[in-house]
């Protein structure tokens, strides 16, 4: 892991693992700690599905299994919170987003809880203005679906918040409006870093 030093951003993307699963992945100790570095360095550090569990967990939160798997297009709501937040200025109050994950967390002490869904009431948290979880994916592209589908197709069970393989591809339409949000969010962290 390079030095927090060497770099002004650190963005921890998903995967199928666990943050609790340091046993049976040993680099997720030394990722924790790169996350700790970074934050306590005061990079912008941005976490998306198991990023922003990890970033929860090095926070002091509590990460376990979601009461449902959310796999699909979902709409997120905004919370009070997030409404008033100027990360959040031009976000459509619900949207429809790429979920992928088992898990959640308990919200971080002194984060922001921004964003939430029908199947998890965690899906997103800002803290301290320049760390941001995200537990779904605006950043998924056409062939990034198409991968997570043939390397996931066994985790498409018959489940209320579980969409099928068609349904899934069926809402690519929503991956530019996505991205879009993506990359508001992207240059408004940008804009809050170069002021610092």
């Amino acid at each position: 892991m390079p030095p927090a030093e060497n770099y002004d951003w650190l963005i921890i993307l998903g995967g199928p693992m666990g943050v609790y699963e340091d046993e049976k992945y040993s680099w997720l100790a030394d990722e924790k700690k790169a996350i700790l570095a970074a934050i306590e360095n005061k990079k912008t550090v941005i976490g998306i599905c198991l990023g922003s569990q990890l970033i929860a967990e090095v926070l002091g939160a509590k990460v376990y299994k979601n009461l449902y798997n959310e796999i699909g297009w979902f709409d997120i709501m905004l919370t009070e919170e997030g409404k008033k937040d100027s990360l959040l200025k031009g976000f459509p109050m619900n949207t429809k987003v790429l979920h992928w994950h088992g898990d959640t967390f308990d919200l971080p002490i002194h984060a922001k809880h921004i964003s939430y869904s029908e199947a998890c009431k965690n899906q997103a948290f800002l803290n301290n203005d320049h760390v941001l979880g995200l537990q779904f994916h605006l950043e998924v592209t056409e062939n990034s679906i198409k991968a997570m589908l043939h390397h996931g197709k066994h985790e498409l069970k018959n489940e209320k918040y579980i969409q099928s393989e068609k349904k899934i591809i069926s809402f690519i339409k929503y991956i530019e409006a996505n991205n879009n949000s993506m990359f508001r969010i992207l240059d408004h962290l940008a804009k809050y870093n170069h002021l610092q």
